[in-house]
């Protein structure tokens, strides 16, 4: 990546930044352990499957969540011993984030393709991310023992849908460790080094940080100039905080301290900083006493898409569940958060989130690295609402939309979204498309197998399983990866839902007038499932302003005052059924519904 625009740069000649960028399951990570495995970083005995995915839940899924840098050092064929930073980035769309911050730390870039799959939608986005970030790009394919496997055609894709030379690119089996030592020869050879600038000033580029409860905070630095060492008084342009050096390090892959860290090094950094937002992502370190005059290019600020209220269960958990957020913050620059209250769930947090599997994955880490149980309201975008007045207000919570009367018009955020899927499912993909008023603009075809639809939707449309449609109806085949492309007028309108004649805030929404009775209706018997039989009837109905849409109704639970009555007169009975009905009336006045947690999740999986 090209960090410095002065002219008196000099070339690092042995040592190579590189990440490894693909679809989701294209063998990322199995690469970097042949890799790890190859240069010895990490003995056999060691060894793992997918080393680099920590997190106990990166390795539950399969996926990867975070970036993980790790430093190999590798003897070529010619006798040079070589310094490779490998950084290992996510494939799914929800962390485009990492991928792009894990770029700025890198000159160059490994492209692994699935030599069965193809291209797939998110190597189509991550390949244009390199291209933004300057990096060279070295294609790969993998998985070539497969017997589905065509190099050959998947070749030819590469060079036409991306545009990048392919011919000759390494066939590897990252499974097998086929080709990997070819491959990594061609890497060293075709990536370019590093440069820096001999001019004194220490310039070092922040690109993530984690929390360490008994160090502090633990500062990830690729170092562009100079050389950064523990005793050093440094400061943070952007921020202007101060911290003295405890200790630097590498990645190999776990942190092992280093006397210093040299100019195109990458590693870590501990000081006194003991605040999680006191570091900014993309901030550039440099010397208190020296600082440098110019900070190096940080990173666009990641604006959330998808906001969602989280509440602790138990409310007396609300302090640590705010320290937790903080703590997750400064691992993840996506996510943000600010307090709020509702009626039904008490005090919470309004949290913004990049997308639904961002959403889980947070959720996930606050219930296993904090010990918390939270509850999610009903998941919801950034809508605009222009009122009579000529003003404009931007609004993420139902509670927050103004009086209908008001309101002049609103306006959605809308993505581009790109599916690739078989040409057999072509017309069940455009069905699901269309279902949630998408609008396709163009069908391509890439291969004798497969097309590439183009649409524009309404971002809303696909937050809650618009991804599980999407590989239900095409066997796990059909991916996708989508673009904002700013905001469009829409008819919306706020729906809330009324327990026994009371608005529970926690599960309103807003949305699009045409689909509001549907979605009122599957909300409606969704809680009906879930909440307990009271002493007394309780609605539940779906209301638009003061029009209810859709009811249903949770009979009372019904004592039988009358199981001691043998025989005699029917006016006894009549008289006891009687004073029963009093005493119901009574309590439907005075009596609160309890809403159980599963009812916030039963809703949120009944409505797509």
């Amino acid at each position: 990546m090209h960090l410095q625009d002065q002219t008196n740069l000099r070339t690092i000649p042995h040592t190579r930044n590189f990440c490894i960028i693909a679809h989701i399951d294209h063998g990322k990570s199995t690469l970097a352990d042949r890799l790890l495995q190859l240069t010895g970083t990490i003995s056999d005995r060691m060894m793992r499957d997918q080393i680099l995915d920590s997190m106990d839940l990166e390795q539950e899924r399969g996926i990867t969540i975070k970036s993980h840098p790790v430093t190999m050092t590798y003897k070529a064929k010619d006798g040079i011993e070589y310094e490779l930073n490998l950084i290992d980035t996510p494939g799914h769309v929800d962390f485009t984030y990492e991928v792009s911050r894990s770029m700025m730390a890198c000159e160059g870039a490994i492209l692994v393709v699935d030599a069965a799959q193809g291209v797939e939608a998110q190597t189509v986005a991550n390949t244009y991310l390199a291209i933004e970030n300057n990096l060279e790009i070295m294609p790969v394919l993998n998985k070539v023992d497969l017997p589905g496997a065509e190099p050959d055609v998947v070749e030819k894709q590469i060079e036409e849908i991306l545009s990048i030379p392919a011919h000759g690119a390494s066939r590897i089996s990252a499974k097998s460790g086929l080709g990997i030592q070819e491959m990594l020869e061609a890497a060293i050879e075709h990536l370019p080094p590093p440069k820096t600038c001999d001019d004194g000033y220490l310039r070092a580029l922040v690109f993530d940080s984690v929390y360490d409860a008994f160090r502090g905070v633990v500062t990830y630095v690729r170092v562009v100039d100079g050389e950064l060492k523990a005793g050093d008084r440094t400061r943070l342009l952007a921020s202007g905080i101060e911290t003295e050096v405890k200790e630097v390090g590498r990645f190999r892959p776990k942190m092992e301290p280093t006397a210093t860290l040299k100019a195109g090094q990458v590693g870590y950094m501990i000081g006194t900083i003991k605040s999680a937002s006191d570091i900014k992502i993309g901030d550039t370190l440099t010397m208190h006493n020296r600082p440098a005059l110019k900070a190096l290019p940080g990173m666009k600020d990641i604006h959330p898409m998808v906001f969602s209220g989280l509440y602790p269960v138990n409310t007396a958990d609300y302090e640590k569940l705010k320290q937790s957020m903080e703590k997750l913050r400064l691992n993840d620059s996506a996510f943000t958060y600010q307090s709020e209250s509702s009626v039904a769930l008490g005090f919470g947090f309004r949290c913004g989130f990049l997308g639904l599997l961002h959403l889980e994955v947070v959720q996930e880490r606050l219930r296993r690295e904090f010990d918390l149980d939270v509850i999610t309201t009903y998941p919801s975008v950034i809508y605009r609402v222009f009122l009579r007045d000529g003003s404009m207000i931007e609004v993420d919570n139902p509670i927050h939309l103004p009086d209908p009367t008001r309101v002049d018009h609103m306006e959605e955020p809308m993505i581009k979204a790109f599916v690739i899927c078989h040409n057999e499912n072509i017309g069940d993909v455009l069905r699901i498309v269309m279902d949630r008023r998408g609008d396709v603009e163009k069908t391509e075809t890439l291969d004798t197998k497969r097309v590439m639809i183009s649409a524009t939707m309404p971002l809303n449309e696909i937050l809650i399983d618009f991804h599980d449609c999407l590989k239900s109806v095409s066997k796990g085949y059909a991916s996708m990866d989508y673009e904002h492309t700013g905001y469009a007028p829409s008819d919306l309108v706020k729906m809330d839902i009324l327990l026994n004649a009371e608005v529970v805030d926690a599960f309103s929404c807003i949305i699009h007038r045409d689909k509001a009775v549907y979605r009122g209706r599957q909300m409606c018997a969704a809680l009906k499932e879930v909440i307990p039989a009271h002493q007394f009837t309780v609605p539940i109905q779906a209301a638009i302003g003061k029009n209810i849409v859709a009811r249903e109704t949770i009979k009372a639970m019904r004592k039988d005052v009358t199981a001691k009555c043998y025989g005699g007169d029917i006016s006894r009975k009549r008289k006891l059924l009687d004073r029963q009905k009093e005493g119901k009336k009574r309590m439907k006045e005075f009596g609160s519904v309890s809403v159980p947690q599963e009812a916030f999740i039963s809703v949120l999986k009944s409505t797509g």
